[in-house]
């Protein structure tokens, strides 16, 4: 059995952010040694943020605090690592590139995982201000691929807790339910945790260096339309279905001020026009349900029953 000190040392950045969270306690629970490296904690830090440091310590986590221009401290840090994980938000996509380099200058980073874990961006061309946000991850797939950094890609697709919450509003009392276009486009709903641990495994794994791995589990393709039924059925309650055409989608995409046009044009491409299921996955693609077939990808069945129980807190992406 692997012992724990032949696993790799991994680093997160962005491990104090809302996926980054999950990632940093799925591979301390695979047995991993794990930094994060983070902002430094001032006497302006939310206190989330200094409670989820204290948490982090409190099982065993190295904290090392810094800014992403630094570059010499970066480059000591990945010395001492094996894996580098990346969860960043949108502002700092392109400080990434920061990274990249460092990791080519510290030479022994044996895999590279970008704050991607979101839709094959090298396959969706969806509205104006969502491409834009788009080319970002790709100017950072792209400098990696030239570094030859050993890199792999994760597509996880919609992060389930945080996209029930904002569909579905179980935290908030109402009697009215919004559906994105027609409402029937089928999405790729994944647990947070279940990304998480799923990306653990894949750090490690030869058969997706230099690859992309798309998270596309069968029990996790649902529509809106069949996630409210399922939710009504769940709930003995009986919702009006609010619709939002596609033609509205376009226009709020056109009208609303940045960084505010961002989350609809997402809505738009992943809830309205389906794009996360408008390609066919074939042979030379791999994808996580079918590589990992003892992983349970928690369905979407179960992850209602999770907000019935113990409803994750809505949370909210950071556009700016």
């Amino acid at each position: 059995m692997e012992g724990e000190n032949t696993k790799p040392k991994i680093l997160i950045f962005g491990g104090t952010g809302y996926l980054g969270k999950y990632m940093v306690k799925a591979s301390v629970s695979s047995g991993h040694n794990t930094f994060v490296y983070a902002r430094p904690v001032t006497e302006n830090s939310r206190p989330s943020k200094l409670e989820i440091h204290k948490e982090f310590q409190g099982i065993g986590v190295t904290i090392i605090e810094g800014e992403l221009d630094e570059h010499e401290k970066i480059v000591s840090i990945l010395k001492e690592v094996d894996v580098v994980i990346s969860t960043v938000a949108y502002p700092q996509f392109l400080d990434q590139l920061k990274i990249v380099h460092a990791i080519k200058v510290a030479g022994n980073i044996t895999r590279f995982l970008p704050s991607e874990f979101g839709c094959e961006e090298d396959r969706v061309r969806p509205l104006p201000p969502f491409e834009a946000y788009l080319e970002k991850k790709r100017v950072v797939r792209r400098a990696v691929e030239a570094a030859k950094i050993p890199y792999t890609f994760v597509s996880a697709n919609l992060c389930s807790a945080y996209f029930v919450n904002v569909l579905l509003r179980p935290s908030e009392s109402h009697d009215d339910i919004v559906v994105y276009g027609s409402g029937e486009a089928k999405v790729i709903f994944n647990y947070e945790e279940d990304i998480a641990k799923c990306t653990i495994r894949v750090i490690n794994d030869p058969r997706t260096c230099n690859r992309i791995v798309i998270y596309r589990p069968q029990t996790n393709i649902i529509s809106q339309l069949e996630l409210i039924s399922l939710w009504e059925q769940k709930t003995g309650r009986s919702f009006k279905r609010v619709h939002i055409s596609e033609e509205e989608l376009v226009k709020l995409s056109q009208t609303l001020s940045p960084p505010e046009d961002i989350p609809i044009s997402i809505i738009h491409s992943a809830l309205a026009k389906g794009d996360l299921m408008n390609f066919e996955l074939g042979e030379d693609d791999i994808e996580a349900s079918m590589l990992y077939p003892d992983f349970k990808f928690t369905t979407i069945d179960q992850l209602l029953d999770i907000f019935l129980i113990d409803p994750p807190k809505p949370a909210r992406t950071a556009f700016e």
